[in-house]
């Protein structure tokens, strides 16, 4: 078998090492343009910083209430922390971890209504955090969201 060294060109990626990698780059993007930090955030910090992997935690900013329409989803991001926020009548509002837990990626897209997840497909109703799809068994976890001054709070 040839490699780079005796034929001079370089081994070809494979396809799933491609798809990673743009799977990876969209997700960062994604919570990179979600996780806008409001203007009352603190910048020492706190002491559970990063402890908020599993939906607890101090409340974070996740933006505008408006942002998620009547009757919809979207996912915002919290401190390093992706959420799928529903509202199904206007006022009121359901959160779910956007991880989904068959490998931990990031549930990246809401489509007709449910939370989907790039890796393997898997996809969850975003009021409930139910499985609608496999492979997943387990649906999102249950988060904390409330309203303050038009933000979404969210642990």
């Amino acid at each position: 078998m040839e490699d780079e060294r005796t034929t001079g060109h370089q081994p070809t990626p494979t396809r799933r090492l491609v798809l990673s990698a743009g799977a990876a780059g969209v997700a960062a993007a994604a919570l990179a343009a979600c996780g806008g930090v409001s203007g009352e955030s603190s910048e020492s910090g706190s002491a559970d910083d990063g402890a908020d992997a599993g939906g607890a935690g101090t409340p974070g900013d996740g933006g505008p209430a408006s942002a998620v329409p009547v009757g919809g989803a979207a996912i915002v991001a919290v401190n390093d922390t992706a959420y799928v926020v529903a509202q199904p009548s206007e006022g009121e509002f359901v959160a779910h971890s956007a991880v989904c837990p068959h490998q931990g990626c990031l549930c990246n897209a809401i489509v007709d209504g449910n939370a989907v997840c790039p890796c393997h497909g898997s996809e969850f109703d975003s009021e409930s955090g139910e499985v609608r799809k496999g492979p997943a068994i387990k649906g999102l976890a249950a988060a904390s969201v409330t309203v303050a001054e038009g933000s979404l709070q969210l642990s």
